[in-house]
């Protein structure tokens, strides 16, 4: 998966993506590209064509963060994918051999404390660490019900409990690639990508749009095939002492339907 301008990949998928009517330039007759031209997003982050093609093709590697920030303006970057430009064009770090994720003790019991909360520990590509009771209880019972990923793009009943499938396919490629931007070396990324893209003509499809979510907080429904339906509202926290993990902690609103659902999810997982 790592190759070597990834940074020019990511400029041309994302001009690809953006109509110049979204921008307030005109259309000009026939396009021959999708999206804008490269000369338009050279003058809308104001550098030259020239400049801005050499960034494209992988020719020039030193953008400064000034030009970079002009760019991510030009192509109507949100804070997230700006911050992933600027992460593309820093110089890979030097790899370290990578440890087995683990849990803290600590954070199992916090979570152990919630028996009415979904709780899950993710790691850096998406795969459940660690869950309560409940968070187990609510994605059990799929053949990937451990990996996110896998979850959404290979499970064959993705789209009966994802009732918003497409949203959350979006979401959930956009989630990986921060994580590419991280360390695009990273051995599980590499393998995770490369699986997906093999057999899911849908996650080809999304992964090379280079959209990037940042996993936050979210309102997500959920068809479960014990409790029917559920809206539940997540959000999604960062562990200090473990970077690259996420505790994702999920809740229905008071009162709600989806409320008497989990309770009743719980008393089915406990008994």
């Amino acid at each position: 998966m790592a190759k070597e301008n990834v940074l020019g990949e990511f400029l041309r998928a994302r001009r690809e993506q953006v109509g110049p009517a979204e921008l307030g330039l005109p259309a000009g007759g026939s396009r021959r590209v999708a999206g804008l031209r490269r000369e338009e997003v050279a003058v809308l982050a104001g550098v030259s064509t020239d400049y801005y093609i050499r960034l494209e093709q992988g020719r020039e590697r030193n953008p400064s963060p000034q030009v970079l920030d002009a760019l991510a303006h030009g192509l109507a970057l949100d804070e997230d994918a700006t911050a992933h430009l600027h992460r593309l064009a820093q110089p890979a770090p030097r790899r370290r051999r990578a440890r087995r994720e683990q849990v803290s003790p600590n954070l199992l019991r916090l979570m152990d404390g919630w028996p009415d909360t979904p709780a899950l520990v993710l790691g850096r590509c998406l795969e459940v660490l660690a869950h309560n009771a409940l968070g187990e209880a609510l994605f059990g019972g799929h053949t990937h019900s451990g990996d996110l990923v896998r979850l959404v793009f290979l499970d064959p009943d993705a789209r009966e409990f994802y009732p918003d499938w497409e949203r959350v396919a979006v979401n959930t490629v956009g989630g990986l690639r921060v994580a590419a931007g991280l360390d695009p070396d990273d051995p599980r990324l590499i393998e995770t990508v490369g699986e997906l893209s093999v057999k899911s003509a849908d996650f080809r499809r999304l992964w090379a749009r280079h959209d990037i979510r940042q996993k936050t907080h979210e309102t997500k429904r959920f068809h479960h095939c014990l409790v029917g339906e559920l809206v539940l509202s997540y959000e999604a926290l960062t562990v200090n002492g473990a970077p690259g993990q996420q505790l994702v902690v999920y809740q229905a609103e008071p009162g709600s339907p989806s409320e008497a659902g989990l309770g009743l999810l719980g008393s089915l997982a406990a008994s």
